[in-house]
């Protein structure tokens, strides 16, 4: 997830499924370990190339792998694991999407970006960890 000291989450819209809302996800290639992925997908789906600054929220989710991406995973596999990382910016930085993923981005304040995403792993990354850090005033 990327967002700003000020509490503005970077949103993003996918092509497929329609109107499904999330913030930066992806998939862990063989070869890569979660935080590979966590940057290469920053940069994939941003433009983004920022290795420092991204920090392992030490948080995992399971969740059942939604019908519009079945054909992703191996028969029978049902459930996937999700691993939480954050990178909070001093503010917006120019995101340059991948169309062939998404077709539009918002920064959007917290409670709205929590209200927005399609996921409620997303939207309980979104809460606990950027408004917590407004909460209690933190700083990037």
């Amino acid at each position: 997830m990327v967002y700003t000291q000020t509490g503005e989450v970077l949103m993003l819209r996918r092509t497929r499924p329609v109107d499904f809302w999330q913030s930066v996800t992806g998939s862990l290639a063989w070869h890569e370990s979660p935080r590979m992925a966590a940057e290469r997908e920053l940069r994939e789906e941003t433009g983004l190339a920022m290795q420092s600054g991204i920090v392992d929220c030490r948080h995992t989710e399971r969740f059942p792998v939604i019908h519009p991406w079945r054909t992703r995973y191996a028969p029978g596999v049902h459930y996937n694991r999700e691993h939480w990382f954050a990178l909070c910016l001093p503010d917006r930085r120019t995101i340059r999407l991948n169309p062939t993923e998404h077709a539009e981005h918002r920064w959007l304040p917290f409670y709205r970006a929590a209200a927005l995403a399609s996921s409620w792993t997303n939207r309980n990354a979104i809460l606990r960890i950027v408004a917590g850090m407004v909460q209690t005033g933190r700083q990037c």
